[in-house]
C-alpha cells in the first residue's frame, strides 16, 4: 500500500514544463509536506497524485494502480484532494448535503454513510453548521468542511492545499489533532504549504522542490538546517531554528523545548 510516482514529467498543452524526473514514494499512514516556493511546481505535483494531471512521462501508482489508467473520480476515491480555496469545492446547498454528495452512487448502507458523515463533522468540528448554507460560515470553517468530505469518504491518502491559511490557532490546532487521528488510521496526509512552523511542528518527512524537481527529500530536521536547501528552495527556517542558529547552536533545533534545554545547559 504506497503512492508511487515514478520518474515523472509534466507539460501543459502549451508546452510549458512544470515537473521533470519527479521520484518518490509515499508509504502508508506517512505524513509528508511539500514545500518550495511559488512556480517550484508543487501544485502540478499533487494534482498528479489524484489523477488531475497525466504524466507526460514516468507513471504515477496508487497503491498499485497505474492514474494512466482510470477517470479522476475513480483515483479521489483513494486520493482526496482538500483545494487552498474552498470556494472552489463547495456547490451543494447546506454542509450536511456537501459531505452527503459523495455518496450518491455509493452501496453503502444509510445507517453506514449517516454514521461516517456524523463523525467526519465531530473531528472537524463542523457539527453546529450541519443545516446552515456553506457560503454562510465563516471561510476557515469552509476549509473543515471540504476536508470533511474526504474524511467521511475514508480515502487512504488525503491532499490538503495550503490548510493553515485563513486559520487561527485554533483551526491550526484541530488540523494537527485531526492528522494524527487520520495517521493513526493508517491514513496518509500530504500538505504543500508555506507555513514552516506548521511544517516543523507535524511533518517528520519533508520534500524540498525547486525548479520543478525534488531537490531534497529528508526528515524536517535535516531540510531545515540545510541552509543551501533553505536557500535553493526560497523557504524560511522556522523561527526556533533561525533563533537556535543566531545564537551559534549547531544542534539542529527545531522546538522550544529544544532551545530552552539547550540555553539551560549553557
Amino acid at each position: 500500500m504506497s503512492l508511487e510516482v515514478k520518474d515523472v514529467s509534466f507539460a501543459y498543452p502549451n508546452g510549458y514544463v512544470a515537473n521533470e524526473n519527479l521520484h518518490f514514494t509515499i508509504e502508508k499512514g506517512e505524513r509528508v509536506a511539500i514545500v518550495g516556493q511559488n512556480g517550484a511546481g508543487k501544485t502540478t505535483a499533487v494534482k498528479l497524485l489524484n489523477g488531475l494531471h497525466k504524466p507526460t512521462k514516468g507513471d504515477v501508482l496508487v497503491d498499485g494502480i497505474n492514474t494512466k489508467d482510470k477517470t479522476v473520480a475513480q483515483i479521489s476515491q483513494y486520493v482526496g484532494y482538500v483545494f487552498q480555496n474552498p470556494d472552489d469545492q463547495i456547490f451543494n446547498n447546506t454542509v450536511k448535503a456537501e459531505l452527503e454528495y459523495s455518496f450518491k452512487h455509493s452501496k453503502l448502507t444509510d445507517e453506514e454513510i449517516n454514521r461516517r458523515v456524523e463523525r467526519a463533522a465531530e473531528l472537524t468540528g463542523i457539527q453546529q453548521y450541519m443545516d446552515m448554507k456553506p457560503f454562510d460560515i465563516p471561510y476557515s470553517i469552509r476549509k473543515f468542511v471540504t476536508i470533511a468530505v474526504f474524511v467521511a469518504l475514508d480515502t487512504p491518502y488525503l491532499i490538503l492545499d495550503e490548510p493553515t491559511a485563513g486559520q487561527d490557532i485554533n483551526g491550526i490546532n484541530r488540523l494537527a489533532e485531526l492528522m494524527d487521528i487520520l495517521q493513526g488510521e493508517g491514513r496518509s496526509v500530504i500538505t504543500i504549504t508555506h507555513d514552516m512552523e506548521f511544517v516543523a511542528d507535524n511533518f517528520s518527512r519533508v520534500i524540498a522542490m525547486a525548479n520543478k524537481r525534488i531537490i531534497a527529500d529528508d526528515s524536517a530536521r535535516n531540510i531545515f538546517w540545510n541552509n543551501d536547501i533553505v536557500a535553493e528552495s526560497n523557504i524560511s527556517k522556522p523561527q526556533i531554528g533561525e533563533l537556535a542558529e543566531d545564537i551559534g547552536s549547531d544542534n539542529k533545533i527545531l522546538f522550544r523545548h529544544e532551545l530552552l534545554e539547550y540555553l539551560t545547559r549553557l
